[in-house]
């Protein structure tokens, strides 16, 4: 089990209070696609991929990235069993999607970045890490199957 400290609940909870699920989310995984490309063999389906104007563009990309990100704001309301709230979603991209765990740490990194530029002088260090942290216990999360 994950220890929170208060600072570290309270900013996790205002960082999704202030970030726009709509802009994030499509966002974060189009840098994600377009920075590792290799991740894109897992949205054959989505249609044109080709560069980064198709991808930032692609109504596919632009709801799965919603999806994503609602997704965490489900970690967020259950920040001390997010292992079972990602139970199925583990389950699921391990068994049936095949998804290579490590591309979980790479859709988190950009969402960092992301979650950094939207945030700008108010993402400080000690935020970062508060996110980070939450960010590492997701992806563990969603990792679980594969161990």
């Amino acid at each position: 089990m994950v220890e929170w400290t208060d600072f570290e609940r309270a900013t996790i909870q205002d960082i999704f209070s202030k970030i726009d699920v709509d802009v994030v989310g499509p966002a974060a995984l189009s840098r994600c696609l377009v920075v590792y490309p290799w991740t894109q063999r897992y949205f054959g389906k989505f249609g044109n991929l080709y560069n980064a104007a198709a991808i930032t563009s692609n109504p596919n990309v632009i709801a799965h990235g919603k999806v994503v990100l609602e997704g965490l704001t489900r970690a967020v309301k259950n920040l001390d069993n997010i292992k079972a709230t990602y139970a199925e979603l583990s389950v699921l991209h391990s068994e049936k999607l095949n998804v290579d765990p490590d591309n979980f740490k790479l859709l988190a990194d950009c969402l960092s970045i992301v979650v950094a530029g939207q945030l700008g002088k108010d993402f400080t260090g000690d935020v970062q890490a508060a996110f980070q942290k939450f960010l590492a216990v997701v992806v563990s999360a969603l990792g679980k199957q594969y161990h």
